[in-house]
């Protein structure tokens, strides 16, 4: 059963809502009674606004760091951090900085004072044309609800798990203010089961496609590109589709449908329930390919303020220089924050289709970057690569090794993606700044959403009722897109079946969505090995002084126990609830 009722309304409701316009300053001005300030539109609509302005604008929005850290893909140099600890095992349940418990249920606060006070008579949001003001209440109604749903599944990504009695939950579901006998009710707030929160976020999704624009184009000024970056039906059904693949992913099934039997171990015991959920997210995720259309390539121009890339469906905006100074090397005045892992480079294939372990590829472990998938040079910078016109030198006694420099790379590669390349922009004398996009929903993403759910449903070249395309149709494309035409490879993998195409396609996603904060949850809700070593690249120079390459342990993931698959909840609301359930293992 839904509760409208949940923790942190029991602890903010009274305080924030005595002062209120305190805690929405500046968007309601405390030189108006409150009541009044409710009815300027600027300050209404400024309360739902509240739920925009707390999804960050970068991905590196982890002190500074990207949740890859976490995972096979990189590590921090940023060392006093949370993220650092967490990527060690440190997640507890009275430190975790990947949680976002308090912040959800705040804008779930915003929300519903949004839709009590903003879409009544006494708000007028255009005086001089009623149809204007009209399309304005309908479109904001509809942000409304997907920001309701945006903030739920956020909830149900970082919080949705297994408990030690076999269910599999959510977070406490919220749908109004709560009433004051709600308030004091503390036993009766529980997490709703992981099912009811996914079908709470579709309803909403649902609701807010039914008055939201496909998109945002032209000059109108409801529904023009003026409010690119607010809400569509283009993101309602990209995260109709990513909610779905999560309600079926193995790590996320009561004990009637899977068993976890170890580290990256788990059985199906409900083949039928566990078919059933695989072949929802399939259809959801082809309506939602069927209205965003094809992948498109991240080999455009990202930093130009004027044309939003075609990939990206949703997307935050910014001006600034900030994740250069996290994340260049210090040779080029940065803090270098991120180091990609040999791992993930070595899963990049070669541009041919075929991983660099089989012997058609034509990998040179001696010039291990020539003639590689082109992903590989969007996403990291390696030895020899140019930055500010001037080589990087990760080999040993290079200016950009540690050798040189210990705040250097421990593996010796710097993140590329997301990174403006203006010259100079981080000139200690005239510095400058870059337009960067923070992109919530891209195209591919969508497209990796129907292959996995395709292939877990009807193989990988099977379709169903609703999906049209087959999982190896779809990564035929993305490849494509990417710069790889050679389709030899994935042909052999799929004539191989669904298990080996699902260790292709979840290779697929950690190369087209690396450092974008996807990978920690996908090696969670598969089940995936976490305590990979994470390895670098060590480059000498001989006496000939040709470079030789020789792989190195960097660092060690302390993920041994299958707690780690979930987090655990906030140690002060098990406290206030005496029968909210944590998590498996905690």
């Amino acid at each position: 059963m839904i509760k409208k009722i949940f923790i942190p309304y029991i602890v903010l409701i009274g305080a924030l809502l005595a002062s209120c316009e305190d805690q929405l300053d500046p968007l309601l001005d405390s030189t108006y009674p409150g009541e009044f300030a409710y009815g300027l539109p600027e300050g209404t609509e400024g309360i739902l606004m509240n739920a925009y302005m707390a999804i960050p604008n970068r991905f590196d929005h982890f002190q500074e760091n990207f949740l890859d850290v976490a995972t096979d893909n990189a590590v921090t140099n940023a060392f006093g951090t949370g993220i650092y600890r967490a990527s060690t095992g440190g997640i507890n349940p009275l430190s975790n900085p990947v949680g976002n418990w308090d912040q959800a249920y705040t804008q779930f606060r915003h929300i519903h004072l949004f839709l009590d006070r903003g879409l009544g008579d006494g708000v007028i949001y255009n005086v001089a044309d009623p149809t204007t003001d009209s399309l304005t209440r309908v479109r904001l109604k509809g942000e409304a609800f997907f920001l309701r749903a945006w903030w739920g599944f956020r909830l149900l990504q970082d919080f949705g798990g297994k408990t030690n009695d076999g269910s599999a939950l959510g977070y406490p579901i919220v749908i109004a203010t709560p009433s004051p006998s709600e308030e004091r009710d503390l036993e009766g707030v529980r997490r709703n089961t992981y099912e009811e929160c996914v079908q709470q976020v579709l309803a909403d999704c649902d609701t807010a496609i039914a008055y939201l624009p496909v998109d945002y184009n032209g000059p109108d000024l409801i529904v023009g590109s003026i409010n690119r970056g607010r809400a569509s039906q283009l993101a309602a059904y990209a995260l109709k589709s990513r909610v779905s693949i999560y309600a079926a992913s193995p790590a996320y099934q009561p004990g009637n449908i899977t068993q976890i039997t170890g580290m990256g171990q788990f059985s199906i015991t409900g083949s039928a329930e566990y078919q059933q959920k695989w072949e929802r997210a399939a259809q959801l995720s082809q309506e939602a390919v069927d209205l965003v259309g094809a992948p498109q390539s991240l080999r455009v121009n990202l930093f130009n303020p004027n044309q939003t890339p075609a990939e990206f469906i949703w997307r935050k905006y910014f001006n600034n220089r900030n994740m250069e100074l996290a994340h260049y090397p210090p040779y080029a005045y940065g803090n270098a924050h991120t180091g990609p892992s040999q791992n993930l480079v070595d899963a990049f294939p070669m541009q041919n289709g075929f991983p660099i372990t089989d012997p058609r590829s034509g990998y040179d472990p001696q010039d291990p970057y020539q003639g590689r998938d082109p992903r590989l040079d969007l996403v990291v910078f390696y030895n020899g690569r140019t930055l500010n016109g001037s080589p990087i030198e990760t080999f040993v006694g290079g200016k950009d090794s540690r050798q040189v420099n210990q705040e250097a790379t421990r593996t010796g590669y710097y993140l590329r993606k997301w990174l403006s390349v203006r010259n100079n922009l981080l000139d200690p004398e005239n510095p400058s700044n870059d337009n960067h996009y923070y992109a919530l929903f891209r195209r591919t993403e969508v497209h990796l959403n129907l292959a996995e759910a395709a292939n877990e449903a009807y193989g990988p070249v099977g379709t169903g009722p609703g999906v049209n395309q087959s999982a190896l149709e779809i990564i035929r494309s993305i490849r494509d897109a990417a710069g790889i035409g050679n389709d030899t490879y994935v042909d052999e993998v799929a004539a191989m079946g669904q298990d080996a195409f699902r260790e292709l396609i979840q290779n697929e996603r950690r190369l087209e969505l690396a450092f974008e904060n996807h990978r920690f949850y996908d090696m969670r809700r598969w089940l995936l090995p976490l305590d990979e070593t994470i390895r670098g690249i060590e480059i000498t120079k001989d006496a000939n002084d040709e470079l030789q390459f020789s792989t190195i342990e960097v660092e060690e993931r302390n993920f041994t126990d299958v707690r780690d698959y979930y987090q655990p909840l906030p140690y002060d609301e098990l406290m206030k609830s005496p029968n909210m359930i944590n998590n498996l293992g905690w």
